[in-house]
């Protein structure tokens, strides 16, 4: 590659995949989900996704070239790491909010890669291919933005469940006395040792 125009039509060919194995995998996260904020949510950003991959096909063709993808190993990292998550034995608040966090990887990594593109389309005055790349823009950012608001109800959920195991877990043994009276475990009764 010698111009920042190849550079581009490169970048776009990586998103195209991106956007290509995310419409594969968000369906798996709309089911996975249990926090019916996030499922919908996901869902509607899945629809999103279909007009990005249609939005690049008009990039393309605005820029007289063919939509073909270039394999984009960072979204299949992503991907997998997701469903490793799903794999996991989570309570659901805890499952939520580890689907929220690889959700936002992936926007994170889209918006840095739509925001890259866009500039050197404007750089290049491509203005109708940079106005449908910012689009795309703006719902990834939208998208992250939604997520982040998902996110706080799902971690008071998160943190009340790990608040109620804690307490759980707190609770000392009692054992009974040679009187009958209960008392603590000796265990914890016993005195630190001293360094000497």
């Amino acid at each position: 590659m010698e111009s920042i125009r190849e550079l581009l039509i490169d970048e776009m060919r990586d998103l195209y995949d991106a956007e290509k194995q995310l419409v594969k995998a968000l369906p798996k996260v709309v089911k996975a989900s249990r926090n019916a904020e996030l499922s919908e949510a996901v869902a509607a950003h899945l629809e999103q996704t279909r007009g990005h991959v249609e939005r690049l096909e008009q990039a393309f063709e605005l820029l007289g070239e063919k939509a073909k993808s270039k394999s984009c190993a960072a979204m299949h990292g992503l991907i997998e790491e997701a469903q490793e998550t799903m794999q996991e034995d989570l309570a659901d608040p805890l499952l939520d909010s580890a689907l929220i966090c690889a959700a936002q990887k992936v926007e994170h990594y889209e918006i840095a890669g739509y925001g890259t593109v866009r500039a050197w389309a404007e750089a290049l005055g491509l203005s109708d291919v940079a106005a449908l790349l910012k689009e795309t823009l703006d719902e990834e950012k939208a998208a992250n933005e939604k997520l982040t608001g998902i996110a706080g109800e799902v971690f008071t959920e998160a943190e009340a469940l790990s608040n109620e195991t804690t307490e759980d877990e707190d609770e000392e043994p009692e054992s009974v006395h040679a009187t009958g009276a209960p008392r603590k475990a000796a265990i914890r009764q016993t005195p630190a040792l001293k360094n000497t």
